[in-house]
């Protein structure tokens, strides 16, 4: 049982690669973004499409590893405030920026703890969990910061948040982001710890059989969701030159869509990192793009949503085609009719 667990954990088996299609279409976007939206290709404006989609990617890295193991948090976007919130406050309390953001990144830990502990000690069901901390840690970043706007951070870390390498289009930020990349995608397909992450999502029961802790394990990755939402926080108030109470509000909605999107079942034990990163920046690609056409931001909140309903139906229509071909492959193919028996009272006597 543990075995055949473990087995579909790593997802061998023929199947429509929605990732795949989700790559294509990035392809596809940029190609007619480039060749048809006046603006889209300069430099400024492909550096703020990756400035803003990158607090969605960050977060993106260990909710993908955290769906694979069939939890969500969608309380990242409220530590994430929280974060922002408290170094504005410690700003304000006139400590350095070097001090303020460890502590941040302690914040996002605890968040995750908590969020951790509720649902690997007490049982309880994460998409209630952190539907209950989404609200008490947004209130709590309220409560610190109030309605306060902190605007006057130093320089040299705004610039690194915002700015750009020279006159090309790639942001400082964008190297730090990538080497956290390197690091996911090594963790989740090319270690063991990835492994028992499907293993987890695919039958928990038939993990603990196997030999894995599977409530260490989650643990483990909503303390990482934490403290990733916690450094998006941090980058959020920096990149925007504004730390406030409501800052990323809504934010865990896109993480979630552009995850699903990627092709992250949200069952658990199926996807890959490159497709969710794929979906990530398929759907800032999209939200650039209608920024550019004046489409209203109420329109691009219905794109989202639609986006968020395909993401999850689409990969599940795919795998139904696949699995309806597979049948008729492997079905056995129609007996011939065999011939009536010959009657005795019809054969001639010899």
């Amino acid at each position: 049982m543990a075995d055949s667990a473990l087995a579909r954990a790593v997802g061998r088996s023929p199947s429509v690669r929605w990732d795949t299609v989700v790559g294509a279409l990035l392809v596809v976007v940029l190609l007619l973004s480039f060749t048809t939206v006046d603006g889209f290709g300069n430099a400024l404006n492909l550096s703020f499409l990756i400035g803003n989609t990158l607090p969605i990617a960050l977060i993106a890295l260990p909710m993908t590893l955290l769906v694979v193991s069939g939890e969500i948090d969608l309380s990242v976007a409220s530590t994430a405030g929280l974060s922002g919130a408290v170094m504005g406050a410690l700003w304000n309390q006139g400590m350095t920026i070097e001090a303020i953001i460890p502590i941040c990144l302690l914040i996002g830990v605890v968040c995750g703890l908590v969020n951790g502990l509720l649902v690997t000690r007490l049982g309880l069901p994460s998409l209630a969990v952190t539907i209950g901390t989404l609200a008490a840690y947004r209130g709590i970043a309220q409560i610190v910061l109030g309605s306060d706007a902190v605007t006057d951070f130093p320089t040299q870390y705004l610039d690194f948040a915002a700015g750009r390498i020279g006159d090309t289009f790639v942001p400082y930020a964008l190297l730090p982001f990538l080497a956290l990349l390197a690091i996911a995608v090594v963790a989740l397909h090319a270690t063991p710890f990835g492994r028992s992450l499907f293993a987890i999502g695919a039958s928990e029961e038939a993990a603990r059989f196997a030999g894995i802790r599977v409530r260490r394990q989650k643990l483990i990755l909503f303390t990482l969701t934490g403290l990733m939402a916690s450094l998006t926080g941090v980058f959020w108030a920096l990149h925007y030159a504004s730390a406030r109470y409501d800052n990323a509000t809504g934010l865990e909605l896109s993480v979630v869509a552009a995850v699903l999107l990627g092709g992250i079942d949200f069952d658990g034990g199926k996807g890959t990192l490159g497709g969710a990163i794929a979906g990530v920046f398929l759907l800032g690609a999209l939200q650039n793009v209608m920024s550019l056409v004046n489409v209203s931001a109420q329109s691009q909140i219905v794109v989202t949503g639609v986006l968020l309903v395909v993401s999850v139906l689409g990969p599940r229509v795919a795998r139904q085609i696949s699995a309806a071909r597979a049948g008729r492959r492997a079905a056995p193919p129609p007996a011939s009719a065999s011939p009536p028996p010959v009657s005795k009272a019809s054969t001639p006597a010899p």
